[in-house]
């Protein structure tokens, strides 16, 4: 590990605004943050960019970061302290444990900012809009908590549609480029890996979505079936491709 990262993780343990792993945390943020006001999450957010920038838009809410990569977390954690930022926080776990974090209808609102799209399909199941960690964010959200994806992944972007569709969930916005209408305030935050322009995309897309109050239907094999026929699909394209040249 580099001596940066080292020196990072040193620093965080005294940070009073970063908690590793902590215990007996569910239904007890309130009294973190001091408050009342409305929790929302920001899971795998890396350097925080949205945790932060939605603490400053947004001062009568709570927010807080959530990420495995302590290093990473640093930066947005520095950055509130410096800055005096008081309704944000970050929380150092893995996000398929975050429904031991938080009681029933404890967040308001979750963020995925450009979360790794995990493109091989033999990961699917580690999209953070998998059924899989839908299940988890239901157990946590409020009954029409809101759920917000920001990618500039087509395969990311695709697949939520499918689950949406297959779980019959609730789209409150869908936007295939967010640079193509009037943006609001929100999407306006960039955040590292959004500059970074990995997918090469020329667009970025965003998903608002709710959760039912009852269990999601068991669609997951449907999910699998679909991947799968796209990947014959994709095959075939190659194979016809290779044979007409």
């Amino acid at each position: 590990m580099g001596q940066k990262k080292l020196i990072r993780f040193e620093a965080i343990k005294s940070f009073p605004n970063v908690l590793q792993y902590p215990e007996g945390m569910a239904g007890q943020w309130a009294g973190f943050f001091k408050n009342d006001q409305p929790l929302t999450l920001e899971l795998a957010c890396g350097k925080g960019e949205y945790t932060v920038g939605l603490a400053r838009m947004y001062p009568h809410r709570n927010f807080l970061g959530v990420d495995l990569k302590g290093n990473r977390i640093y930066i947005g954690a520095k950055k509130c302290l410096e800055e005096n930022i008081h309704n944000a926080a970050f929380l150092r776990t893995k996000i398929d444990q975050i429904n031991a974090y938080f009681a029933p209808g404890e967040v308001e609102e979750i963020w995925l900012t450009f979360p790794d799209p995990q493109l091989r399909k033999s990961r699917a199941t580690r999209r953070l809009t998998h059924p899989k960690f839908l299940r988890f964010y239901q157990q946590i959200l409020v009954p029409g908590g809101l759920i917000h994806l920001k990618t500039d992944s087509p395969v990311l972007y695709t697949f939520t549609k499918w689950v949406i569709e297959l779980c019959h969930l609730t789209v409150v916005e869908d936007l295939d480029d967010i640079h193509a209408a009037p943006m609001k305030e929100e999407l306006k935050i960039r955040t590292h890996y959004e500059n970074l322009d990995i997918a090469q995309s020329s667009r970025v897309h965003y998903l608002c979505f709710t959760l039912p109050a009852g269990p999601l239907p068991d669609i997951d094999d449907q999910l699998h079936q679909r991947l799968m026929e796209v990947e014959k699909g994709e095959e075939s394209n190659i194979f016809t491709d290779e044979t007409t040249d």
